[in-house]
């Protein structure tokens, strides 16, 4: 019986799956399966949609990818034997509604599911294009020891299942999450999983999804919090573990008014007792979360290092121009694959200054990354000859800086196709904002490392990794920023300040702010006016960038979809 002295031992799996990869999610959960039973483990978590990866998007259009999903979790219910496994996976009915659902597995059988009630339309998620909404609760009984299940979204609702489960008499409530990161979310989530430990008086087990799909990031960090709003066991962020905690609930069910499961009209399953066995205490992990800073970088290295990977890509190759955006790109993208995957191209041209070269080699060398230079003015040349007859007539102005950038891209692009490279994007969301990027130039690759990182942001990163070991050049930091495009060309040619930019662009774009309200702000309003107009105006180039990893609550992409053709202006 579970007791004091012999409590109830979790395993919480915090696992990096992929999507689509369905025989190697289930591989790896049977994998975890082996390691929470030598363990002594009496359940163990995996998180929501481990068997399909998270978010499967429209796969879950497709009937062969359901039928595979099913006969994934059965891969797993059979492996399962002394054990109680918690399982995300595709849940399909007779009539073929789809449910995005938590298995209980026991006994080598599907003991019950609960189904996702509250399913996610906002902001990234579109669930409600694909899932039909649970309707009921469930709790299950493992020895003296009654635990409810939930998905996600689910927890986030003052009043959602878990509120139902801890009236029907749950001591514990376990919540699966594939809860994408943006900076400082944990903060967030521990608060909300506080209010609802102590609110329903109930142990909180709240286990999330670590990883990089595409332009999202799962960040890990589960975490079980005791009824006080305690954290009392900890994951680390961004990487797999097994995270293993005792929980004894006699004494805390002795202290709850607590209503008998008979009086509140909710299905029990009761799964039986576990297996008694002798096994020493554990000492429950509780990791640190890192700073603001820090954890956005190891952000950008674990999203840089699954869209590579999972993509099947080995190399990488990153155009490397003297300045903090490419060479910051570079330095994640050698933490995340290594020096020997990265390739530095430098394109000089007739603008790039001496000490653009100068530190583009000195970056190279400290990265421990092979460069090549290929110039670009003899092509540029080219161009111009080619264009001088209809050109006549005109001055050089945007047309001639946009050419080099886009021989740029075109020279990236060649190695990409002879080399088999994955070519990383090095703009900044500040540049993307704007428009202050070439489309088919420095916008040509297949992933934008930094596309949801202000340029303000973009410095603090570069501090940081250079706090880790002096990888980037401190000149490279401390210049002027400039695309290097025409004679003496500054980036403050063209955009106000980044110190003021930013905080423009953060009301407008994150928080959805009216003019009206930025300029409240103290922002002067024709500054404010002009920024607005160049997001407005560039919607065009985003929705034609490459995938990016998201770390603010609202990147460009699938956080924020406006359309090219706008006439609403404020």
């Amino acid at each position: 019986m579970m007791t004091k002295d012999r409590p109830l031992r979790l395993a919480l799996a915090q696992i990096n799956t992929t999507v689509g990869d369905l025989d190697g999610n289930a591989s790896k959960i049977i994998e975890y399966i082996n390691r929470g039973r030598e363990a002594d483990a009496d359940i163990i978590v995996f998180p929501e949609l481990a068997i399909t990866g998270y978010p499967p998007e429209d796969l879950l259009l497709k009937p062969a990818f359901i039928e595979r999903n099913l006969d994934a979790i059965e891969q797993v219910v059979t492996k399962s034997s002394g054990i109680v496994v918690i399982c995300g996976f595709v849940e399909r009915e007779k009539d073929g509604s789809l449910y995005n659902s938590a298995a209980v597995i026991n006994n080598g059988k599907i003991a019950g599911t609960h189904r996702k009630v509250f399913l996610p339309n906002y902001g990234v998620f579109d669930e409600c294009r694909y899932f039909t909404r649970g309707t009921e609760s469930i709790v299950f009984k493992l020895d003296n020891v009654i635990f409810g299940v939930n998905v996600c979204e689910d927890i986030w609702y003052p009043n959602g299942p878990h509120n139902a489960q801890a009236k029907a008499g749950a001591d514990i409530i376990i919540n699966i999450n594939a809860s994408p990161f943006h900076s400082e979310k944990w903060k967030e989530r521990e608060h909300m999983l506080a209010e609802r430990a102590q609110n329903n008086n109930i142990y909180c087990v709240y286990l999330n999804a670590v990883g990089g799909q595409d332009e999202l990031v799962f960040d890990g960090h589960s975490m079980v919090l005791n009824p006080k709003g305690k954290i009392i066991s900890r994951g680390h962020s961004f990487q797999e573990e097994l995270l293993l905690l005792d929980i004894a609930t006699e004494e805390h069910r002795d202290k709850k008014s607590g209503t008998k499961i008979t009086d509140y009209p909710i299905s029990l399953v009761d799964l039986g007792e576990p297996k008694i066995t002798d096994r020493k205490p554990i000492v429950p992990a509780i990791a640190t979360p890192p700073p603001r800073v820090e954890e956005v970088y190891q952000a950008l290295v674990l999203g840089t290092k699954d869209y590579v990977r999972k993509n099947g890509f080995k190399h990488v190759g990153i155009g490397i121009s003297g300045g903090i955006d490419s060479a910051l790109t570079a330095a994640v993208a050698v933490d995340a694959l290594g020096k020997e995957s990265v390739t530095g191209v430098m394109m000089p041209s007739r603008f790039t200054s001496d000490l653009s070269i100068r530190e583009s080699i000195r970056l190279g060398e400290c990265l421990g990354i092979d460069m090549i230079t290929i110039p670009i003015d003899a092509v540029f040349e080219e161009y111009k000859n080619a264009l001088r007859d209809v050109f006549a007539g005109t001055k050089e102005d945007v047309t001639e800086e946009n050419i080099q950038a886009r021989i740029r891209g075109n020279y990236l692009m060649a190695l990409s196709n002879k080399f088999g490279w994955l070519i990383l994007t090095t703009g900044n969301k500040s540049e993307m904002a704007t428009g202050y990027a070439t489309l088919y130039g420095d916008m040509a690759g297949g992933f934008a490392v930094l596309k949801d990182v202000p340029k303000t942001l973009v410095y603090e990163l570069a501090h940081y990794r250079n706090s880790i070991s002096p990888v980037i050049p401190e000149a490279i930091i401390t210049r002027p920023p400039s695309a290097e495009l025409r004679a003496n060309q500054l980036d403050q040619d063209s955009l106000p300040p980044y110190d003021v930019l930013d905080p423009i662009l953060h009301h407008y774009i994150v928080e959805d702010a009216s003019v009206a309200e930025i300029i409240a702000k103290g922002f002067p309003e024709d500054v404010v006016r002009r920024v607005v107009s160049m997001v407005d105006k560039n919607e065009y180039k985003r929705r034609q960038a490459p995938p990016g990893i998201k770390i603010t609550p609202k990147a460009f992409g699938r956080d924020r979809r406006l359309p090219i053709t706008n006439a609403f202006k404020e």
